[in-house]
């Protein structure tokens, strides 16, 4: 009986030993081992490579969306207004000088003053019920003058960039000062009189100037500031203008047989071919 329980341990050893000394079993728990180590390395890598990806096209994102919002400035380009709150209430009581237009339309742009006709350089804007009215700044800029002149009345000089200006004359008060920046819409002071256009009563003189010469604002009301700064046509009105004054400048300064000075009011024999001095006249 002793012999047979000191046996049975022996019985009972055997499986794990016998299994061991099988020369697969460590180099298939080597295999093992290293086939979970090497899934658990790559797994590691892949995740800690996914997520820099993903924060670097989230970056990129990022730094495009900044980008698209900081360049609208092609998105925000302005377009040239009217030069009061309401254009609709408003009219035009003196027509830009078109060298090119018929004489018509030449003499209706004609203001006369100290015995000459001189031809506008810009339009004069009343109000239809001849009220006062605020004048606006017709773009967005920086304020080069702002002056009362003794003719003209007070003159604000509104500088564009480019070579574009904006002139607002015949204000009978000024809310801004040079040097100022201004905002397309702002408020810069109230149409007034002037000594130069009495007849055209309350009103604001506008002009719009590329290289300091006068284009007509109607060709550019409600058009991209850039049409102007692309434009041709300043250039084409200096030509003309420089013809005309050089015609002007021929013809006889002695008054002519239809000239009159019983009422003071002289007209000038170069009706036709007026002076180009306007918002230049001296007191």
């Amino acid at each position: 009986m002793r012999e047979e329980e000191k046996k049975q341990p022996s019985l009972r050893k055997p499986s794990l030993k016998r299994a061991l000394r099988k020369r697969w079993v460590f180099p298939a728990i080597y295999l093992t081992s290293a086939a979970v180590i090497l899934a658990g390395v790559l797994w590691f890598q892949q995740s800690k490579d996914v997520q820099p990806k993903d924060e670097y096209q989230y970056g990129q994102e990022g730094t495009s969306s900044k980008q698209e919002e900081s360049i609208p400035v092609n998105e925000t380009v302005e377009h040239i207004a009217m030069p009061v709150l309401d254009p609709n209430a408003v009219e035009i009581k003196t027509p830009f000088y078109d060298y090119a237009a018929s004489k018509e339309e030449q003499e209706a742009a004609l203001v006369f003053y100290n015995n000459t006709y001189h031809p506008n350089r810009g339009i004069d804007l009343v109000m239809k019920d001849n009220r006062p009215f605020d004048v606006t700044a017709s773009l967005s800029g920086t304020v080069a003058k702002a002056e009362k002149d003794p003719i003209l009345g007070y003159v604000v000089e509104i500088d564009h960039n480019n070579g574009v200006f904006t002139v607002y004359q015949s204000l009978a008060s000024v809310e801004v000062k040079a040097g100022d920046a201004v905002k397309q819409g702002q408020i810069i002071g109230k149409a007034g009189q002037s000594a130069f256009n009495k007849e055209a009563g309350t009103h604001v003189h506008f002009e719009i100037r590329k290289n300091d010469q006068p284009v007509n604002p109607l060709d550019y009301v409600d058009k991209p500031v850039t049409s102007l700064t692309e434009s041709n046509a300043s250039d084409e009105n200096a030509t003309n203008e420089k013809q005309s004054e050089n015609n002007h400048n021929t013809q006889t300064q002695e008054p002519s047989d239809d000239q009159s000075t019983d009422d003071g009011n002289t007209q000038d024999s170069s009706y036709n071919t007026p002076d180009s001095s306007i918002g230049m006249a001296k007191a």
